[in-house]
């Protein structure tokens, strides 16, 4: 299965890109594509997470073509 992995702000900085096209095998869910990409580091609560422009959570389904995007937690005032 291929997904497209996007970060934004801060954590396109902590993985030095902004998206990338990666390959999965035994992928279920948008936790298991963070745990993929972090080198098996689970997702912090904090995390958001959207799967085809729609926002998601950590156990939503993931399919071939998805685009997988995160978000950093999001302060302001």
């Amino acid at each position: 299965m291929t997904i497209r992995v996007r970060y934004f702000a801060g954590l396109r900085e902590q993985m030095g890109r902004a998206e990338e096209q990666l390959a999965f095998e035994d992928l279920a869910c948008v936790a298991d594509v963070w745990k993929a990409v972090c080198q098996g580091r689970p997702l912090p609560e904090n995390v958001l997470c959207a799967v085809n422009m729609e926002y998601a959570g950590a156990d939503t389904p993931v399919r071939d073509g998805d685009e997988v995007a995160f978000f950093p937690p999001v302060t302001g005032g």
